[in-house]
């Protein structure tokens, strides 16, 4: 799928992460927006081949999107849920470390 570049593909909802993930993002002087802005812009991150193709079509199916970051050699998920059927909008998005799923 073609991107382009800074252009916000879908909602994030509201914006939450876990306490570990933003005791990282802390340390490493790292932005949690600038995750999220790659996030939602199609930028997934270290994602596998398969798991990138996921992502594509839950854009255009309403599904779950997922991205997967490196802070400090350290992985951060970033994730959006499906959206949902009585609002027509994805709810949330939430930063945690893989070890928090």
């Amino acid at each position: 799928m073609r991107r382009l570049v800074g252009k916000p593909l879908f909602g994030l909802g509201r914006l939450v992460a876990t306490p570990r993930a933003l005791e990282l993002l802390t340390t490493a002087q790292c932005r949690p927006m600038r995750l999220l802005q790659r996030h939602q812009c199609g930028d997934w991150g270290e994602l596998c081949p398969a798991d990138k193709a996921a992502n594509d079509q839950a854009l255009l199916n309403g599904g779950r999107v997922l991205s997967l970051y490196r802070v400090d050699d350290i992985r951060l998920y970033v994730i959006t849920e499906a959206v949902n059927d009585a609002t027509g909008q994805r709810d949330s998005t939430c930063i945690l470390l893989p070890s928090e799923y």
